[in-house]
């Protein structure tokens, strides 16, 4: 089904008195993920949601919830680290800091993907200006990563145009396919769903 016909069946169903979240499901084959680790963001055309951020500098920004170095120490409380984590979509730093924020965060920011990285969230100045150009880039970015034999993420919402929600999933389909070892050929199938609704497969080109 084309996504544009998938997206006019999904409306048609039962109305729903929230602004329902749109996800993409990819569905992948041919992939061992005792050894496939595949984690890649994607930029979107259209922001999806609102991403909470949380800042690692030397000095507090108005622009971000912040924490300075001095503060680091408290997070060895582990209740306090795994609150944190949950807490956030993304975490920046700046550069000079991350030595630090690896010995403190690391071993929970690690695995949960969400580590200040040079792809997204390194900044080698702690200006507001770098650090306003840094939230308008995560706001319009999709963080996916692989660990199983389905991918789900979300791709906008109901109150959307359908014109948006389709180059939001074109540009993270095609994002997720480029970082996979055979692209296309680990594709399994594709669905999109709405968040009340059962998931419909589509073709995307």
């Amino acid at each position: 089904m084309e996504l544009k016909e998938a997206l006019v069946q999904l409306r048609s169903e039962k109305e729903r008195k929230f602004n329902q979240t749109v996800d993409l499901i990819v569905n992948l084959k041919g992939l061992d993920f005792r050894k496939t680790n595949i984690s890649v963001i994607v930029n979107v055309p259209h922001k999806i949601k609102e991403k909470r951020v949380c800042a690692f500098l030397n000095t507090k920004s108005d622009l971000v919830n912040t924490i300075t170095k001095p503060e680091f120490a408290r997070f060895s409380d582990k209740k306090l680290l795994k609150n944190l984590v949950k807490d956030y979509d993304y975490f920046i730093a700046h550069a000079p800091l991350m030595p630090a924020v690896a010995t403190a965060f690391g071993k929970v920011l690690g695995p949960s993907g969400k580590m200040p990285s040079p792809q997204l969230g390194v900044m080698m100045q702690d200006t507001p200006e770098e650090i306003k150009k840094v939230l308008s880039q995560i706001s319009k970015s999709a963080k996916i990563r692989v660990r199983e034999g389905s991918v789900k993420i979300a791709v906008g919402k109901t109150e959307m145009k359908d014109e948006i929600i389709i180059e939001n999933i074109k540009s993270i389909y095609e994002g997720l396919v480029n970082a996979l070892p055979t692209k296309r050929d680990n594709v399994k199938n594709v669905l999109i769903k709405f968040t009340m609704t059962k998931p419909v497969e589509v073709q995307v080109k």
